[in-house]
């Protein structure tokens, strides 16, 4: 356990909001009108990594012919023409910044998405003012497992990794925030169990368990 938890990092798909159902129902639609299968092991090795390393993923586990940013274009464009009603705020997520609120921590989001989609999923549900900043994939070179995302996050916190607490529900999120020297809380679903998310220092079954409150008790407020 840390010291002191001076600022916290969200990621934000599967972790803020359930997104991962949505996009892999869409990618099963998809790659079934194409003649292919999406897979939960296809899922698994595109969740949490950028668009350029997804679309890779997509093609080769499909077998599918069709160019990786084609077949990744026709589920994003599936996707969003849906998400604004189909996807809701994971349990515990409000309860938790209340929480972050009170205690005085700053908090920030970093995710593999672009920045304008996160910017949209925040503001629909009324919760952008909650965060600092946004770093999107359109602000690193390398995405995660590289911790590049989470070095600039705590950077621009402008406090130590290690007094970071990151939030993540994929493995390479968990691996990123890791690497980075974050202290990493990891929150298992569905599309990413438990046992991907060994690296972490702690896992919760959601946002708002006792054991997440527990380590944010000791904080140094910004």
């Amino acid at each position: 356990m840390v010291a002191s938890i001076e600022a916290v990092v969200f990621d934000l798909d599967g972790l803020m909001f359930n997104t991962e159902a949505l996009f892999f129902k869409v990618s099963c639609e998809v790659l079934e009108a194409r003649g292919s299968w999406f897979t939960p092991e296809m899922m698994a090795a595109m969740i949490g990594r950028r668009a350029v390393e997804a679309g890779h993923v997509l093609k080769t586990m499909s077998g599918l012919d069709e160019p990786a940013d084609v077949l990744l274009a026709a589920v994003r464009d599936r996707f969003h023409a849906v998400v604004d009603a189909e996807i809701a705020t994971t349990p515990g997520l409000l309860v938790l910044l209340d929480h972050l609120k009170r205690r005085g921590l700053p908090a920030a989001v970093a995710t593999s998405s672009r920045r304008g989609y996160a910017e949209r999923l925040l503001t629909n549900h009324g919760i952008r003012d909650r965060f600092r900043f946004i770093l999107g994939s359109e602000d690193v070179e390398r995405g995660k497992p590289d911790p590049e995302i989470y070095l600039k996050a705590a950077a621009r916190h402008g406090k130590a990794p290690g007094s970071v607490l990151v939030l993540e529900d994929s493995r390479a999120g968990v691996a990123a925030a890791h690497a980075a020297g974050a202290f990493v809380v990891g929150v298992p679903h569905e599309h990413s169990p438990a046992e991907g998310l060994a690296l972490a220092d702690l896992i919760v079954p959601q946002l708002d368990a006792p054991a997440l409150l527990a380590c944010l008790e000791r904080t140094e407020a910004a």
